[in-house]
């Protein structure tokens, strides 16, 4: 590293010192904290960002701004890879580091250390890039400054600022800018409206059938980035059915009594939502979209719904893959390896329903990350989370095996099967969950099936369920294996969680470490809403015998 680059990074590093007594650690969702403490994180994470970009080449790499589903005055900030998925793993230590660095000399040191272990050259010869989004927060605007000026202190690196856009919408983005592709917001819209008006003209059509069978759809956009461009994906699509609420425009706070964190762990319709929506189809996104659930009113049930969540869309998406390749695939042929990928949160009725349907269900542990990277070693890699976060992935060598078929089959019936997954393929986000694309997938599978979104929420009746959260004194003490099924330590914990769960007809239990806090989560469902209460609170007591404040 030259003079010039070292008084350039220290100058920059000197303008925002970090906030005294506070020490970040990046997660699954990046840095996140109230938006006024920020500042020096944004900054010094922009500086990460360049790096990343001189280590792979000078790949694009993601900068976005967000805090996704928190409250409006917390913001964050987190890494799109190469890849348009999340930062590797074996930078987050790196990034903990430099975040928490007390001051400008000992970020230098860390940064010098960590480019010469990692060959990252720091002279300017390379050329380093680097996308910049945002959510629309009002701490956004001076957050993204605080990253350019980051980016900036690298010699070699330019920053894009794309303005205020979904998480997934960056994600696209640097994925497709990374494969040569065109990676405008325009281009965005392009392939999702294209490929989902192709999906439409698939359907098979009954004679006198009008074209839009399944009625209207009411989407609450959280208040949040999530209600400008659906509106600009509506107008693309001359989307007549389609009605736009809390949107940010009405006066409302982001993911304040709306979005789907809140509806999915409440149960409750979001504000501006009444008796007059009850029978009328209904989804919610969150803050950033990248997550989206469905739902129902209940008739006179004082703001309760019909939940129709995370697993329930990965049932849809996998009965439509499955349903396609069993007209493509004669026993002979090419079988393409299709997983889907689930955590121990997911309803006990969702995976046996998915198993029926002759599905391999494979489970890894919390987090995107894990999911994700467990769905890319199959050839159609389902994955969803029960909070409405999850995508569909398709590997290059079926792409191509489905482009063979569209331009040699002579069976009008197979031909259509292949262009129905290829349009599926490219209707959802290939680097990360993302609501519009999950939107858009659930509206033209539930017209190709005629469905109704009573039809849909029928596939399998959920088992009831409680989660709750025990404070302990220390949550590394929990040490769990088995997709966090079972508890390894303390030693003892797991066969008293049996002995309870063999009491519950249909009974299932978990317990594991948050990842951010000292608390235990409990997972419990059984046949009754009453049992897997009852199962949750015994063994709840179970975790503070062995975790507790003793």
């Amino acid at each position: 590293m030259n003079d010039q680059q070292r008084s350039m990074l220290l100058q920059s590093a000197s303008q925002f010192p970090p906030p005294q007594g506070i020490k970040l650690s990046y997660g699954t969702a990046g840095f996140r904290a109230d938006a006024s403490i920020l500042q020096s994180t944004v900054l010094r994470i922009g500086i990460l960002a360049a790096l990343r970009s001189l280590k792979t080449d000078g790949a694009v790499i993601g900068l976005m701004i967000t805090a996704s589903h928190n409250k409006v005055s917390d913001n964050g900030v987190k890494i799109a890879d190469p890849s348009g998925g999340m930062l590797t793993q074996d930078w987050e230590p790196f990034a903990d580091s430099i975040v928490n660095a007390p001051d400008p000399e000992s970020l230098l040191r860390l940064i010098e250390e960590f480019a010469k272990k990692e060959n990252i050259p720091l002279n300017g010869s390379k050329v380093a890039s680097v996308f910049l989004g945002r959510d629309t927060r009002p701490s956004g605007e001076s957050l993204v400054e605080a990253a350019k000026q980051g980016i900036g202190s690298v010699i070699g690196a330019v920053a894009t600022d794309l303005g205020i856009v979904t998480t997934p919408q960056l994600h696209w983005m640097v994925r497709a800018r990374n494969r040569n592709i065109k990676a405008s917001e325009v281009d965005y819209f392009d392939q999702l409206a294209t490929s989902f008006r192709c999906l439409i003209d698939l359907i098979p059509k009954k004679s006198g059938e009008n074209d839009h069978p399944i009625g209207k759809l009411i989407v609450d956009c959280s208040n949040g980035v999530g209600g400008e461009k659906l509106q600009l994906l509506k107008e693309k699509l001359n989307w007549l059915d389609l009605e736009i609420r809390n949107s940010g425009k009405e006066g409302g706070i982001l993911n304040e009594g709306v979005g789907a964190d809140y509806v999915q762990k409440e149960k409750v319709s979001p504000q501006g939502f009444g008796p007059s929506d009850v029978g009328v189809r209904c989804a919610s996104l969150d803050g950033d979209a990248d997550r989206i659930v469905y739902f129902t009113i209940i008739p006179n049930g004082n703001n309760k719904i019909n939940l129709i969540d995370g697993d329930k869309m990965l049932s849809l998406f996998a009965l439509f893959m499955k349903k396609q390749l069993n007209i493509l695939t004669d026993k002979n042929e090419y079988q393409p390896r299709v997983g889907v990928v689930q955590t121990a949160y997911a309803n006990g009725a969702s995976t046996k329903y998915l198993t029926k349907l002759g599905l391999q269900v494979i489970f890894t542990p919390t987090g995107v990350k894990y999911l994700h990277g467990k769905a890319e070693e199959y050839d159609i890699g389902i994955y969803f989370e029960a909070n409405g976060h999850g995508t569909v992935l398709f590997s290059d060598k079926f792409l191509t095996w489905l482009e063979d078929i569209k331009s040699t089959e002579t069976s009008l019936n197979k031909m259509n099967a292949a262009k129905r997954l290829s349009a599926v393929s490219k209707v959802v986000n290939q680097a990360v969950g993302d609501a519009l694309s999950g939107l858009l997938l659930v509206e033209a599978i539930l017209q190709h099936m005629g469905w109704s979104v009573d039809n849909w929420n029928e596939l399998y009746s959920d088992l009831p369920s409680r989660q709750l959260k025990v404070k302990v004194a220390d949550r590394t003490a929990l040490v769990t294996t088995n997709a966090e099924a079972c508890a390894e330590k303390p030693p003892g914990i797991q066969d008293a969680i049996n002995a309870l769960t063999a009491k519950y007809k249909q009974g299932r239990c978990f317990v594991r470490p948050s990842g951010t806090e000292d608390v235990v989560r409990v997972y419990a469902e059984a046949d009754t809403q009453v049992a897997a209460d009852e199962l949750a609170t015994s063994v709840a007591k179970v975790v503070d015998q062995f975790l507790g404040f003793h």
